[in-house]
This record gives C-alpha cells, sequence and structure tokens, in this order.
C-alpha cells in the first residue's frame, strides 16, 4: 500500500531552462541537440549566392536583410533578447527533476583527458601510439585517444544490419520495455559496452565511434525526411526550425516569420545557411519511436535536433551545453573539433554557455570527421564546433538527455519541501533569533572573536543537519518523475499491442449507428502495463494521482500533465501491475475489495490506454 504520511507540496519549480540558440542539443523534445560549430568560410555556397545576385535575382537571405533591417540583424550572441515580436526557438527546455536518493551528492568525476587526439591536419588521420605506448601495447594496438575509435564490432540489436529500421523491429519483440530500452542503448554504444562507457565517458570524456557503416543508421533520418516534412506545411521558422550560419566570428540566426516553405528555406540552403529542425520527433514516426524507448533507459527526456549543412560552411559558433550529447552522422562528413571544459566551475554545468570566440577556445582534446554510421559523445560543460568540409554537406541528428538532471537540481526541490515541513512540526525551526544578533554577526563582523558568534554558527549548523530527518525524499523523486512524465514522448506501439488496447478497439459507426462500443472486460480478461514507465503515483495534498504518459504529445508540452485521480484503495492495485510486468495477470487478481472494483479500475486503465490485454477484447 502506497505511504500516506501526510505530504508537503513541493514546489512544481516549472522554470525551465531555455536553450541557447548556438546549437546545443537539449534533450527537451520541441528542441534539444548539439549544433557543431568551426571557423570554416562560406565557400562554393557563397560564390554561388554572389553569382546569383549578380545575375539579379534576390535570394531569401537577402530578401530577409532587406526587409529586417540592421536592427533585426544585429550580430546577436546566444541567449540576447530578440527585437520585439521575433520568437527565438527555445531549444531544449530544462529536464524534469532528478530521481535522487537519501544520500549525500556526489562530487562531479573529474573530466577525463581523452585517450586519443587525431591530428588537427589531414583529417581523417588518427595519431600512431607514442613508442612507448606501443611496445606496451602490443602489435594489435589501436591508436591512442581518450575518445576511443572503434571499427565496427558487433551490434546487439542488429547483428544482420538493417540500420534503425531492422533494429525497432527486431526490439518489437521483447516484452519488457526497459529491455527493449536498454539494448537500444547498447546498440547506440556498440561496440563499447554501456557499462565501459558509463564507467570511462558519461559526464567525464568524450567518445569517438569510428564505426566505417554508413547504413548504420539507415532509416532513422534523412534530407528526404527534412523535405517531406518541410512539404507537409506544418514547419514554422523559429517553432520548429532555425536558419543559422557563422562566419568571420559572427553567428546569426535569420528566420523570417510564418510558415517554412521548401521554396524559401532551400533557398537560404543554397545561399550558406545551416538549417536546424528543432522536434524532428513530431515529423518523423521513427525518431519518435527511437526517442520513446530511449527515454526510459536514461529516466530523464531523451530529445533531438537535426542538422543540415551546406559544404563549406558552419551554423554555429563554438560554445558548451547543458545536455549530455550524442551525435549521430547520417549524410555526408562534418569537421568537428571539441575541448575540455575552460574551469572547474563549467564541468557538467546548469545551463548552456553564450558563444565563444575562437580566441578563448585553447587547444581541442579530440579533432575528427564524422562519416555515416560513426558517434560522438560528449558530455555537458566540453566545448564543440562543427564545420562541413568544400566538398559535402552534413546531416547529423543529436541525440540528448540529462538536462537540469543532477544532484542538485533535486536538492532544489527537496530542500525548500523538508524547511516547510520542520517549520510545521518542529518549535525550533519556529524559536524567534537572538535580539542581539545584528551586532556579532554579517560579513562586517565575520573576523571578530565572540563566543556569541561561535553559538549562532554553532546552532545554524545543528538546524540544517537537523532538516535531514524532515526530507520528504521519496516525496521529492515523485514529483521529478511527475515531471519526467510530462516530458515524455507518447509510447509507439506494435502492430500486436495496437490490437491488444484501446487504439485497436473496433468501436465504429456502421449501419446507421455504433457497433463493438462496448469494452467487456471480465474477471478472466489477462492484462498488463502497456509499458512499466508510463505511469506514475504520487500521494500530493489533493489525493492520490496516477500519471501518465498514453495521452502526451509528440510536440514538447503541447499538453497540460495527465493523470487520473484514484481513491487511495486502488493503489495496491496499481502497485501490484508495477511488480508484475512484463507478465499478464487476470483482473481477478487485483488486490481490490470487490470484483466491480477490479473490473472498474481496468477498465478504466484500458480506456486510457495504460493496460493492454494478453488477447483483444473484440474478434474483426
Amino acid at each position: 500500500m502506497t505511504k500516506t504520511r501526510r505530504s508537503v507540496p513541493l514546489c512544481p519549480t516549472r522554470t525551465r531552462g531555455t536553450r541557447p540558440s548556438g546549437g546545443g542539443a537539449a534533450p527537451s523534445r520541441a528542441r534539444g541537440a548539439a549544433g557543431g560549430s568551426g571557423g570554416a568560410g562560406r565557400g562554393a555556397a557563397a560564390m554561388a549566392a554572389e553569382q546569383r545576385h549578380e545575375l539579379g535575382r534576390l535570394s531569401a537571405l537577402a530578401v530577409y536583410r532587406r526587409v529586417a533591417g540592421a536592427g533585426r540583424m544585429e550580430r546577436r550572441r546566444r541567449g540576447a533578447p530578440l527585437p520585439a515580436g521575433r520568437k527565438r526557438a527555445k531549444a531544449r527546455p530544462r529536464r524534469g527533476r532528478t530521481g535522487g536518493g537519501g544520500s549525500e551528492p556526489e562530487a562531479p568525476p573529474p573530466a577525463a583527458p581523452p585517450s586519443r587526439v587525431e591530428l588537427p591536419v589531414e583529417l581523417p588521420v588518427e595519431a600512431p601510439l607514442d613508442p612507448p605506448e606501443a611496445a606496451a601495447a602490443g602489435p594489435d594496438a589501436k591508436p591512442r585517444g581518450g575518445p576511443k575509435a572503434m571499427p565496427g564490432g558487433p551490434r546487439p540489436a542488429g547483428e544482420d544490419g538493417g540500420g534503425v529500421t531492422e533494429v525497432l523491429r527486431r526490439l518489437a519483440r521483447l516484452e519488457d520495455s526497459r529491455q527493449r530500452a536498454a539494448e537500444l542503448f547498447r546498440w547506440l554504444l556498440a561496440p563499447v559496452a554501456p557499462a565501459e562507457f558509463l564507467g570511462k565517458h558519461w559526464e567525464r570524456a568524450p567518445l569517438l565511434l569510428r564505426r566505417g557503416d554508413p547504413g548504420y543508421y539507415a532509416g532513422l533520418f534523412s534530407t528526404a525526411d527534412f523535405d517531406a516534412a518541410l512539404r507537409g506545411g506544418e514547419v514554422h521558422f523559429g517553432t520548429h526550425l532555425d536558419v543559422t550560419s557563422y562566419a568571420d566570428g559572427v553567428r546569426e540566426t535569420h528566420n523570417p516569420s510564418g510558415r517554412a516553405l521548401p521554396a524559401v528555406v532551400w533557398d537560404f540552403y543554397q545561399n550558406g545557411c545551416s538549417l536546424r529542425l528543432l522536434c524532428p520527433q513530431a515529423f518523423s514516426p521513427t525518431v519518435w519511436h527511437f526517442l520513446s524507448i530511449l527515454q526510459e533507459h536514461f529516466g530523464s527526456m531523451a530529445g533531438a535536433n537535426t542538422y543540415l549543412t551546406p559544404p563549406g560552411t558552419q551554423g554555429f559558433a563554438p560554445h558548451y551545453d547543458d545536455i549530455e550529447a550524442f551525435v549521430l552522422q547520417l549524410e555526408g562528413k562534418k569537421h568537428w573539433r571539441v575541448y575540455r571544459p575552460r574551469r572547474d566551475a563549467e564541468v557538467l554545468p546548469q545551463f548552456s554557455s553564450a558563444n565563444l570566440t575562437q580566441a578563448e577556445l585553447g587547444e581541442p582534446v579530440l579533432e575528427t570527421v564524422l562519416e555515416p554510421g560513426d558517434l560522438l559523445y560528449f558530455p555537458r560543460g566540453f566545448i564543440h564546433q562543427g564545420d562541413c568540409l568544400p566538398d559535402a554537406h552534413s546531416l547529423h541528428i543529436t541525440v540528448s538527455s540529462y538536462q537540469r538532471n543532477s544532484w542538485g537540481d533535486f536538492l532544489e526541490k527537496l530542500l525548500p519541501a523538508a524547511l516547510q515541513m520542520a517549520l510545521e512540526e518542529d518549535l525550533e525551526y519556529r524559536r524567534g533569533l537572538p535580539m542581539d544578533y545584528l551586532q556579532y554577526m554579517g560579513v562586517a563582523n565575520s573576523d571578530t572573536v565572540d563566543a556569541r558568534r561561535t553559538a549562532f554558527v554553532e546552532k545554524v549548523q545543528s538546524l540544517i543537519k537537523k532538516l535531514v530527518d524532515y526530507a520528504p525524499i521519496d516525496a521529492a523523486v515523485d514529483q521529478r518523475a511527475k515531471s519526467f512524465l510530462h516530458d515524455c514522448l507518447p509510447p509507439v506501439l506494435t502492430q500486436s499491442e495496437k490490437v491488444q488496447s484501446v487504439y485497436g478497439f473496433p468501436a465504429r459507426w456502421q449501419d446507421g449507428g455504433p457497433c463493438n462500443v462496448d469494452i467487456l472486460i471480465t474477471k478472466d480478461t489477462e492484462v498488463r502495463l502497456l509499458r512499466h514507465g508510463i505511469i506514475r503515483l504520487c500521494n500530493e495534498e489533493a489525493g492520490v494521482m496516477l500519471y501518465y504518459t498514453t495521452e502526451n504529445s509528440r510536440v514538447y508540452h503541447k499538453e497540460e500533465p495527465k493523470f487520473l485521480e484514484l481513491d487511495p484503495e486502488y493503489t495496491d492495485s496499481i502497485e501490484f501491475l508495477l511488480s508484475s510486468y512484463p507478465n499478464y495477470i487476470s483482473v481477478d487478481n487485483l488486490p481490490c475489495e470487490t470484483l466491480e472494483e477490479k473490473i472498474s479500475l481496468a477498465t478504466l486503465l484500458f480506456e486510457k490506454g495504460i493496460l493492454t490485454t494478453k488477447k483483444p477484447l473484440t474478434q474483426v
């Protein structure tokens, strides 16, 4: 039974961090992925633009510059306010609250030096081992470099190839959604084992995977998909698409207002502008499916941006992000440079940086050219920039997670609630301060030797230490989980899941009236949760709430949080469903008092898409 200790309402801190316009990958669904930047010139694209201008044809970029005027085309740094009437795409709003525990926060691990740094000239060339290292490593040693360069290797979820489409098809055979998520994460990192990645790279150091397999990500997203999204007519500048450029140290955003029509967008591209699609999961079922599985593994919102960059150009200034970024190269090639955090305060930062200048960067710890099938991971706080080589365009997708998902973020929610509870339950927290404390406390008195100062400090320390006893740790975790569920993409159903859920229920209008409307759940009907991670039970001041994701939108926070208010006697049944997953259980085994209550609860959860049945309820 869910504990019913008086719940303390935790501030729902709705303040979500906005993403800088520079191109970081934030995990929010509508926003989010790292956009590289480098020092490339406009190259062939700019020359072509000049030739068209000479022929008297105005490009979309030129028209925008004329209409917008100097005031609107000012060289904005990331995060600078836009003129009135302009909408900046919020890249990745901050993540749901972290699910921490009661132990002391661990200090973030120091950024480990990458074990391999590629040569900055004649890319892509791999730096050889130094002679002493080569002697110790033996004849089969790989090139040195912290971001390991891994050739090919095993594919846990798709041994016979077929790209992402085949991987998702294979994962659909797994009954447990947690296992699906773990296997997809394993495939994403292959041939590096997840345990090795988490121990050596996660929040520590970049990782470079060279697979030599152009078809590894086949089916995930392509320039054809990009074009199809534009032709669908639902892409709008600023909301879904950013048009950007970075040249001569200047980062600009060129978004007109309104719908992003193909003729205008591709003209921008032809004139050397990069295109950042902020919410590919809203337009691509495959990206939606991919992220909806990964989010359960991270326990934190998984988001993505796609970046299409013309040859010989760069779309974003150097910057660092507040998310963990996985760059998946889909088409073409891109030259990347990654730099370690400049100071301790920028290791695992809470917020992304402004645009940085080349003079602020120092030497890269990793420099490489990504080709299709390759992966580059870097932790939040690592500065990065990417530019296109003169001979190829680049299309990559950045998958991101862990925005505002740290111990500190968790404590921001927990400590105010702990103090509120302490004030209500402990007289010591309500006693008045000493009348004369202003005379001996404060910065001006910090060097004063005074017994009263010592007693005051000891009292504060005692109250802070005692505060732990009032910390509603589990309630704070539940509130973060509640926020995470609001961030989540809705699940993508397999064909069999659809048939066995309300989404495949054959109710329809036929022969002058509705038919197959009644949901006939009986005591013998076998049911289970659609996914393990789609619900969260929370004890709140207003009552027992069951939050769920099945009615979320593919567009970030387009829908309000979805929840059911349950009578407390149903909490045991919800917990039973969670503990039984992925096994089916008969409705009669639900721990409700009466059969009527069992059927009523099962029917309600089925209607919300939360439960599926082992067999279709109605045969068509």
